[in-house]
């Protein structure tokens, strides 16, 4: 654990007693702050009681006492209207911090030689795909290397530390709303399409949230972007006009002058005088598509800001072997295979998996995004059946009438059953595949679980075949 400074013999509050708000209540406790806890649900306050922490109500607190608020990502901060605790912060002057600005600020306390380096990834799709992609090139070369943030461990859970560490760190806006301090040596914005809307007031809060990631930066680091969609291409062109870092612009689509691109698989740098070839992502079992050949450009760009060779990052990215959750197989049953793709929250990131497979039962519902599946029209003809679950079925069903056939599940399990026996009776091979296009907030606590019950699912299907087969 990283224990944050510059709070010793203060107090903090802090909101949100989930994940991230308790591993930055004990980061802070190590460091040498006082630390008083709440929550709004009465099981997480338990869950710290029993933990040992001080349990304050904040709603009928003194809040003079307090030097700032940890709020957890998940709490509103501006909108759709600011949580309570936001209120009566501002209303105190106390200053308001996420988890990513305490370790920030613990990283800039400590002595130059005892800093690490900092990659820090964010963007509206492939973001945990892209930080797990440069974890493993690190480690596969021969780094101390922590991944953490938005995936996996918080990142004040991660090891403490040192001047040879490469901390890499998937971060969301909602992360970033609450950081102002981090100085990324490599930053990395991979794509802006309109998601989490509501949270942000609209496009312009959104795109303001994801481009916080490049604000501490400055001479000598590195900042890579995305520029196949037009929001990435106007910050690309804003912060090259700034002049104060190196830019490395990325591209899955077309060839560029300058910057690192994939054209038809071949993954090109031309970062130097001349375009050089360094991979054939099409051998990179785990990196299929487009999109994934942009999580490829981005971390072969963050890798060689940090001075790996090209050739450390080219084997790295030909030997991933794939991230949970992400178009991960997790089990066939005959000719049946079952694909998780659960980490697709949204509709662009649905699309990337639903292109990848020319026929496939489709499993998609939950709590919906702005526009739903609307934006997926071109894809529906692939679909041999959706089974839709979770909030969104009826306004999915009624996007789906006419487009594709469909059934209404309303759980995971049962539309994993449902469209098992559709897919079986079919005598083919088949696509069953789990891209859900929504968040998970109706019937799990996040993508990561509502993923193992897709795994748990299939595995009772495995389970009587298995049988069988023994019998």
């Amino acid at each position: 654990m990283i224990p944050v400074r510059g709070f010793e013999g203060r107090t903090l509050a802090v909101f949100g007693l989930a994940r991230t708000g308790l591993t930055a209540a004990r980061a802070l406790l190590l460091g040498g702050a006082k630390v008083v806890v709440w929550d709004d649900k009465a099981e997480s306050r338990e869950a710290a009681r029993a933990e040992g922490f001080d349990l304050v109500d904040l709603s009928t607190a003194d809040w003079s006492q307090f030097a700032a608020l940890m709020l957890s990502p998940g709490v509103p901060l501006t909108h759709p209207q600011p949580h309570w605790t936001v209120e009566k912060a501002k209303a105190a002057g106390v200053e308001i911090l996420g988890d990513i600005e305490l370790f920030a600020r613990t990283v800039n306390a400590a002595p130059e030689h005892k800093r690490p380096k900092i990659v820090a990834i964010t963007g509206t799709n492939g973001k945990s795909t892209t930080t797990a992609l440069i974890g493993h090139i690190c480690a596969a070369a021969g780094r101390d290397v922590r991944v953490g943030g938005n995936i996996g461990q918080g990142v004040l859970g991660l090891d403490d530390m040192h001047g040879g560490a490469v901390y890499v760190l998937e971060l969301s806006s909602y992360q970033l709303d609450l950081t102002s301090s981090l100085k990324p040596d490599v930053a990395v914005l991979l794509n802006v399409s309109p998601d989490h809307l509501d949270r942000h007031g609209g496009m312009e809060g959104y795109v303001a949230a994801k481009r916080r990631i490049l604000l501490g930066q400055g001479k000598g680091d590195t900042a890579v972007i995305g520029v196949d969609d037009p929001w990435g291409q106007r910050i690309c062109t804003e912060i090259t006009a700034a002049n104060r870092r190196t830019i490395v612009p990325i591209s899955a689509s077309k060839a560029m002058g300058r910057g690192v691109y994939v054209l038809q698989g071949l993954l090109y740098d031309a970062t130097g005088e001349r375009a050089v070839e360094v991979a054939d992502l099409l051998r990179a079992r785990s990196l299929p598509g487009r999109h994934n050949w942009q999580n490829a450009a981005a971390a072969y760009s963050a890798v060689r800001g940090l001075g790996l060779t090209a050739q450390e990052a080219a084997d790295g990215l030909l030997n991933f072997p794939g991230l949970a959750h992400r178009m991960e197989t997790v089990g066939m049953v005959g000719k049946v295979r079952f694909v998780n793709d659960s980490k697709a929250t949204n509709a662009d990131a649905a699309r990337q998996a639903m292109s990848s497979y020319p026929k496939f039962y489709w499993i998609a519902g939950g709590v919906p995004k702005a526009g739903g599946i609307d934006s997926l029209t071109d894809l529906f003809p692939r679909i041999e059946k959706a089974y839709l679950v979770g909030e969104a079925a009826p306004a999915f069903a009624e996007t789906l009438k006419g487009k594709a056939r469909l059934a209404q599940c309303g759980t995971l399990a049962g539309a994993v059953a449902a469209a098992y026996a559709d897919a079986a009776a079919g005598g083919q091979d088949a696509i069953v595949l789990l891209s859900p296009a929504c968040a998970s907030f109706d019937q799990f606590p996040d993508f990561e679980a509502r993923g193992e019950a897709f795994r748990a699912a299939v595995q009772n299907l495995q389970r009587p075949a298995a049988k069988g087969a023994r019998a």
